[in-house]
């Protein structure tokens, strides 16, 4: 269903249930609402800005609730040996499945680059050392050296498929930690693709989405000279990296939300699953108790083996 929003993009919206007729109140970043007393989901329709324009890709969910529950416990279950036990033992809450807003982002890279190439070699070094006997021998042994080399050039590549999130809600980084999606399943915008679900629109800038995005392609085309360089290795990498031809998109990705409260002191801590691949990300509470021990038996066993060698001695 959809309803057009009568007031201001940034503002909170009230609109009517096209099923019950109830007034509904609509978050200013929400492009999809549910109903209090139906439970039925209605689609925003508001004019697009600058930073809010329409989406023109969805990924659609494949990973459904119950298998997003279970995969979330079991990556309680074995979230480490110093995670708390009672966090390892909580039972997930699921808050949302959600289309988190991100833009998708293309360009152009120009580079201009230095860097030192080593060459190794081989060759045969005569040293002194003494034998078992407590005499003085000559030997010879073959050692690798490398030779370094000053290079500066030119590179040029495309970046694709940088993924930048839009939403205040959802980092950059913990974005990034259930990353890749699967982007050759993406499909045109449609109102039906979001429909029964939670959309987001961005809440974040444009620009600042560009700032990301530049960002990480700089850092995308410093990973493809590392591997680019010849040589046997190479030091002291620098370069400056111009993007142009830029492309970018706003992109709807789903999104499983978790709340695992695990202690009534502390507060609860989220759990993002990826909607399309199933991937989590998630802060662990360590257990001081656990790590204390674990220091101590350490400790111990090097004590052990410090008194069992000098016991020999």
């Amino acid at each position: 269903m959809l309803a057009d929003a009568p007031q201001s993009a940034d503002e909170q919206l009230e609109i009517s249930c096209q099923s019950c007729g109830a007034t509904v109140l609509v978050a200013a970043n929400m492009r999809t609402v549910q109903c209090p007393y139906c439970a039925s989901t209605s689609i925003v329709e508001r004019p697009p800005t600058a930073d809010r324009p329409d989406p023109t890709f969805v990924l659609g969910f494949v990973i459904d609730r119950d298998r997003a529950k279970k995969s979330v416990r079991r990556w309680l279950r074995n979230s480490g040996v110093f995670a708390r036990s009672d966090f390892k033992e909580a039972a997930p809450e699921v808050l949302q499945g959600v289309y988190v807003p991100a833009y998708l982002y293309g360009a152009v890279a120009h580079t201009n680059y230095t860097a030192d190439i080593g060459e190794n070699y081989t060759e045969t070094e005569t040293y002194t050392t003494t034998d078992a006997k407590g005499n003085t021998v000559v030997r010879t042994r073959t050692v690798t050296r490398t030779e370094w080399r000053p290079l500066r050039g030119n590179h040029a590549c495309y970046v694709l498929d940088v993924i930048v999130t839009a939403s205040h809600g959802v980092s950059n980084n913990k974005l990034e930690a259930i990353e890749p999606y699967d982007l050759r399943a993406l499909n045109r915008y449609s109102h039906a693709a979001i429909a029964g679900w939670m959309a987001e629109d961005p809440s974040r800038t444009q620009e600042e989405c560009f700032q990301l995005a530049h960002r990480e392609s700089v850092q995308k085309v410093g990973r493809m000279l590392d591997e680019f360089m010849p040589g046997d290795s190479h030091r002291d990498l620098r370069y400056h990296t111009n993007l142009s031809n830029e492309v970018i998109d706003l992109v709807l990705l789903p999104l499983w939300t978790f709340a695992v409260k695990y202690n009534e002191t502390k507060p609860p801590v989220r759990i993002l699953l990826n909607g399309q691949t199933g991937k989590i990300t998630g802060d662990v509470p360590i257990s001081a108790k656990k790590v204390t021990t674990a220091i101590i038996v350490g400790l111990g066993i090097i004590l052990a083996i410090i008194l069992f060698v000098a016991a020999f001695q």
